[in-house]
């Protein structure tokens, strides 16, 4: 089971970071071009959506059965356990929750330029965050003498 929920994690990451970044161009082009927020740009935010939540709950139950987060004594202390116990998580649940909030509030907006700043400039700030994640995570994984 965590073979198989770990590849499907890893696989989806590359459709919603591909996904995550169509979006951040076309509002950042939208937003400086001031250019009318069509069809695509509400599907494309859509699909973004739709992806980071299946990503979320597939990463969610992978949490729940992988042999790297443990809860214990030593939890916070280890750098790279700690990484994946608490991190990890942490960090990506905010990048959710800014997609989620860039999606839920440009669809209540009437102002096609409004819609396009809100779609960037929450997701830009969600795809920071989760370079930094897996950036910090990469170095604490390289920097350990466990894998």
């Amino acid at each position: 089971m965590y073979t198989g929920l770990f590849h499907t994690h890893s696989s989806l990451r590359y459709i919603l970071l591909l996904l995550l970044i169509v979006v951040i161009v076309k509002s950042l082009l939208g937003f400086v071009n001031k250019k009318p927020f069509g069809k695509a740009d509400d599907k494309l935010s859509l699909f973004l959506l739709i992806f980071t939540h299946i990503q979320f709950v597939v990463g969610l139950t992978l949490y729940f059965v992988s042999p790297f987060v443990q809860f214990g004594s030593t939890t916070m202390s280890d750098k790279v356990t700690r990484y994946w116990t608490v991190e990890h998580i942490f960090g990506m649940l905010i990048a959710v929750i800014l997609i989620t909030v860039a999606r839920s509030t440009s669809k209540r907006m009437t102002d096609a330029t409004a819609k396009h700043k809100r779609l960037f400039i929450f997701n830009a700030l969600a795809l920071v965050i989760i370079i930094a994640v897996v950036l910090m995570g990469g170095l604490k994984i390289i920097g350990s003498t466990r894998m």
